[in-house]
């Protein structure tokens, strides 16, 4: 016996004085209110309605056994509330890039206060974020997934050293795109040494490393694909290790790293955007199936995607406002 569903049976009828009054209170039909009390009844062992009249009156142990019927519901109440509410104020972890900055991740955390939700951010790999997306570990996560299909993009760049007699740039719009077939070997002549003919040699370009986050099948593809079609060696293109060390190496002059432009700012690095928009990164904000799935709050979402860098939605996305080049990068 569901006892709460049938105490509740019994007082909304003791309050309306009506069988079927009470059945539209609580939302059933009148036989199943029926069907409760009688069991209540057999359950006590006595009848709780005098059912002789023609207006239902309470005998007298339905009387004396309401008060407590009354508190065990009112108990029941509290106690879903109090469960409710350490629900709402239990910790929900939320998987983020690496590369976020600390200020934008204590924005996540105090927007989700605001809301009166206690997030706590987890820096996890991209494939990482989504195991532990699917295993409950993660409450929210930040996906990676192809940015013509995103609901965020973030645009990918390429940062490199300063020069030493100026200070890095943090205007954006300075910034030239950049295409990857810039980064091609050049001629250069011979030097004196070789008799003034023309050795034909080519300058050696500098390494691009990627990191961690760009780290995933169909980015690692797309790049690839488009270094080769810009004419650059394959083994140009390369991981860049721990992401401090790749930036260590590209603060020396040593090579260029692929990021985002906040990540480059915020470390000192000159920062151009990549030209190809089929190379950025696209993000989407999924919940775990215990939080709904893809019912993601739109705050969290619009909170996550600028901590990532995130500056525009898949609807400004639009095939005819990219060039031919992107077209095919987007489509292998």
């Amino acid at each position: 016996m569901d006892l709460l569903a049938h105490l509740e049976a019994y007082v909304a009828t003791v309050d309306e004085r009506s069988f079927s009054r009470a059945a539209d209170r609580l939302g059933i039909a009148q036989p199943l209110l029926s069907r409760r009390i009688k069991t209540l009844e057999t359950h006590f062992g006595g009848l709780l309605f005098d059912r002789s009249r023609r207006q239902v009156v309470t005998t007298e142990l339905g009387m004396l056994l309401l008060p407590y019927a009354r508190d065990v519901l009112d108990r029941a109440q509290r106690l879903d509330q109090v469960a409710r509410s350490a629900q709402r104020s239990r910790p929900r972890a939320v998987g983020v890039p690496a590369d976020c900055a600390p200020a934008a991740l204590a924005g996540v955390i105090r927007a989700g206060a605001e809301h009166g939700i206690a997030l706590s951010v987890r820096e996890l790999p991209p494939a990482e974020r989504e195991a532990r997306l699917t295993d409950g570990t993660l409450a929210y996560a930040l996906l990676r997934v192809a940015p013509e299909h995103a609901a965020h993009r973030v645009p990918l760049g390429l940062a490199t050293a300063p020069p030493l007699d100026a200070r890095p740039s943090t205007d954006a719009r300075r910034a030239r795109p950049v295409h990857l077939e810039d980064l091609r070997p050049r001629r250069t002549g011979a030097a004196a040494a070789t008799s003034g003919a023309a050795a034909g040699a080519r300058a050696v370009p500098l390494p691009i490393l990627t990191l961690t986050e760009d780290d995933v099948p169909y980015a690692r593809d797309r790049l690839g694909r488009a270094a080769a079609r810009s004419g650059l060696p394959e083994h140009l293109v390369r991981p860049g290790g721990p992401a401090a060390t790749a930036l260590a190496e590209t603060l020396a002059g040593r090579a260029v790293l692929l990021c985002g432009e906040p990540f480059a700012r915020r470390h000192g690095a000159d920062w151009a955007p990549l030209a190809d928009s089929a190379l950025h990164r696209g993000y989407e904000v999924r919940g775990a199936p215990r939080e709904g799935g893809g019912d993601v709050p739109q705050w969290l979402s619009g909170v996550l995607a600028r901590a990532a860098g995130a500056v525009a939605q898949a609807a400004e996305w639009r095939p005819e406002s990219v060039d031919a080049s992107t077209r095919l990068a987007a489509h292998g």
